[in-house]
């Protein structure tokens, strides 16, 4: 995935030079103002720079607007570009801009504005874009043409991609109706070469759900010519295409974003990042599909190193906090780092508020690539994984389907899943869906620094979410159970106001009856039943219900 350029470029045996900003003056910086004081714009009128979509997204979390919600102050922005510099992009989280200057004297004349706090060298001259439409990148991560002929084709004709969805309980919020309809996504990447005319995405375009796009690296609106990367990530959420492949949320609209600069590696992407991540937020998005990580940099003195993996100190992982903030799903891959010297996880993962998806193979089993947690200072990370290796992803040159390698795309198959279980779960805050998430992992109870919380189960997190049961269930407190979570015997106690038959059944969330009971209640009278020797019971969430003549009482509890 595009997280490290080093290990994606290798893979292409493609080697670029090493710059040094001793050798070479950086022409790109960062400027970062003081305040915002005499901005136009205000928080009680936030419709001037919010869409009402946004607006919305906050008032159904209870989020305020805040001043870092207000734009950069443009008054300063016109003194930078008065230097004779050239504004590159604005962050308004970060409140400052970029810019391009190869004059020392704009740099000291910038420094000099009262309204400044620092400049900061980010980056060299921009690389020269290779226009892909006429030169095919051959920009992988270990993707290559599956040449096995393709597995039987499932009810929902999911082709190759059924397995990278089954395993995640996906299929079922699919056959329940809930694939994306409503909900709007936005993919961060590097590019998104012949998304525009790939057949797996016509229902995309022909039902017009890509609702924007832009570059923040050439600053047009063109992001179908850079890079490969972004393309095949979107596939593992975005495409239709019966037999061949269905994405995770095939229904979803879009905004495809590049931030990032395939043929170099400098900090200014984490601060692109940011611009994308603010402009996802003002349009209104729902869900962040990040697959890109920062951890070194063709320049070393720009390097991260471990110990600001620790949710508060990279750009983009400060970025992604804060869209968190705005009440944003943020789902972002791990990284490939795991075998490497880096070894850990890559920013904005680490940041507390991102769901970090780290990769496992088709039968569940960790892969060596992936990221390593936790973060540094001991959260969990990953958070869940998905597969990661030998996933599904569509050929940017033919348009086949074929199998890749990198948490590039279990991050979007996690990420499509998100938006498909909000869209069941409409009036949810973003943290309750992620936690949710969690919960329903394989692992949630003994989670580590490989897999973290494991593999999400997302009809188990529909379940976990939901306000009600099937039927007219009752969640009366007249039903107690515990402990929840239990490893081997699981205890009820129910306090019957009528002398009745009762049924006390444990069930699986999809209805199979673990353990059945038929007790006689009596009138104003607790009774107890205890389920024994549970102890090779699947991890997960299961129902313990008590069934009377009028009413359904239930609860659900958790199995370690």
């Amino acid at each position: 995935m595009v997280m490290s350029k080093r290990l994606l470029l290798a893979s292409c045996f493609l080697f670029l030079a090493s710059f040094s900003f001793a050798q070479i003056a950086p022409s790109r910086y960062w400027v970062k103002f003081s305040d915002k004081n005499g901005s136009p714009f205000s928080i009680g009128a936030p419709e001037a720079f919010l869409s009402q979509r946004a607006i919305q997204r906050r008032a159904n979390q209870n989020i305020a607007v805040v001043e870092n919600d207000i734009p950069v102050n443009q008054t300063y922005v016109d003194a930078v570009a008065a230097t004779g510099a050239q504004i590159l992009n604005r962050s308004k989280w970060h409140n400052s801009v970029t810019i391009l200057s190869s004059d020392s004297a704009q740099i000291d004349a910038i420094n000099a504005l009262p309204f400044v706090v620092n400049v900061n060298a980010v980056a060299l001259a921009q690389q020269p874009v290779v226009d892909l439409r006429n030169k095919f990148e051959l920009e992988t991560e270990n993707v290559y043409k599956n040449e096995v002929a393709s597995p039987a084709i499932s009810n929902a004709d999911y082709g190759m991609g059924l397995n990278q969805i089954d395993m995640l309980g996906g299929i079922q919020l699919h056959e329940a109706g809930y694939r994306g309809q409503g909900m709007l996504i936005a993919v961060i990447d590097a590019g998104f070469f012949n998304a525009d005319i790939l057949t797996v995405f016509d229902s995309l375009r022909n039902e017009n759900r890509i609702i924007a796009t832009r570059d923040f690296v050439d600053g047009d609106l063109n992001v179908y010519g850079s890079s490969t990367h972004g393309t095949m990530v979107l596939s593992t959420m975005a495409a239709n295409s019966p037999g061949q492949l269905i994405g995770t949320a095939p229904k979803a609209s879009y905004m495809l974003l590049r931030s990032e600069e395939a043929a170099s590696e400098y900090l200014i992407e984490e601060v692109n990042w940011a611009s994308a991540a603010e402009f996802a937020d003002s349009a209104g998005a729902d869900v962040i599909n990040s697959s890109l990580g920062y951890t070194t940099f063709d320049d070393p003195s720009l390097n991260h190193t471990y110990a600001d993996m620790d949710g508060n100190t990279a750009p983009a992982t400060i970025a992604a906090d804060i869209a968190a903030s705005k009440g944003i799903a943020v789902v972002n891959s791990a990284g490939n780092e795991g075998s490497s010297a880096w070894l850990h996880i890559s920013a904005p993962s680490d940041a507390d508020s991102v769901l970090a998806i780290g990769a496992v193979d088709g039968f569940g089993q960790y892969v060596a690539f992936s990221g390593k947690g936790y973060s540094f200072d001991g959260r969990i990370k990953p958070n869940v994984v998905a597969q990661g290796k030998d996933a599904a992803v569509v050929s940017t040159q033919t348009g086949d389907i074929m199998t890749g390698n990198g948490t590039s795309f279990s991050g979007p198959i996690i990420a499509g899943m998100t938006a498909c279980l909000w869209q069941a779960n409409p009036t949810l805050t973003n943290m309750e869906l992620l936690h949710a998430i969690e919960q329903s992992a394989s692992q949630y109870m003994n989670p580590d620094s490989l897999m973290g919380y494991g593999i999400p189960n997302f009809s188990i997190a529909n379940l976990i979410l939901s306000e009600y049961m099937p039927g007219d269930l009752s969640k009366d407190e007249l039903l107690t159970v515990f402990p929840s979570p239990f490893e081997g015997d699981v205890t009820g106690v129910f306090y019957s106001a009528l002398d009745q038959p009762t049924e006390v059944r444990l069930s699986a969330v999809d209805g199979r009856s673990i353990y059945f009971q038929e007790i006689f209640c009596r009138k104003n009278t607790s009774s107890t039943f205890r389920l024994p020797l549970l102890q090779n019971l699947a991890q997960g969430v299961y129902i313990f219900s008590v069934t009377t003549p009028g009413k359904v009482y239930y609860k659900r509890v958790l199995k370690r």
